[in-house]
């Protein structure tokens, strides 16, 4: 069901990077291969009590407690309706010096592309559906723009400490 990221770096093309691109609502968005993990089918998720919307429970991911964020939720949108290509994409993010493993749900997957710097045009200061600060920039590929995400301020240092104790008590409760 997993199905991992193999990223290939060329010696040629040192400006370009990888990018995993997926859907969320009617936007695209992207996040650098190299803090992905892996993307699994939508499971069975855990809720958790007293949690913000953006934070949709936790997964059991091969015997660790790994939480989940919608994406939807967390851009200040709706919660991320679960379809038929609705996917969960796991990735490793540093927190206080420590990398975490979370999960983001997302519409569908697309693909990975590789982007070169050239291509990376500043977050814009409107226009966004989300802060700007979650915006690394704007990747132009085929005449279109991509979101390309900074996913360590996505999820916030005060969202990554209520994600770590979750995961702790979890591990403690199992």
């Amino acid at each position: 069901m997993g199905q991992s990221i193999k990223t290939q770096h060329s010696d040629a093309a040192p400006q370009a990077q990888q990018y995993l691109t997926f859907t969320l609502g009617d936007e695209q968005f992207a996040v650098g291969t190299l803090s992905v993990m892996e993307i699994i089918e939508h499971g069975r998720l855990t809720a958790v009590p007293m949690m913000p919307p953006s934070i949709r429970g936790v997964i059991n991911l091969r015997g660790a407690v790994v939480p989940v964020i919608d994406l939807g939720a967390r851009f200040g949108g709706q919660r991320t309706a679960v379809g038929r290509r609705t996917c969960i994409v796991i990735l490793e993010v540093v927190h206080a010096g420590e990398q975490q493993v979370i999960g983001v749900l997302v519409d569908a997957v697309n693909e990975v592309l590789e982007i070169a710097s050239a291509d990376i045009e500043p977050p814009p200061a409107f226009g966004a559906h989300i802060r700007a600060d979650f915006i690394q920039g704007m990747g132009k590929i085929g005449g279109r723009f991509v979101i390309l995400l900074d996913i360590g301020r996505v999820l916030s240092v005060d969202e990554l400490a209520v994600l770590q104790g979750v995961a702790d008590d979890r591990a403690v409760d199992a």
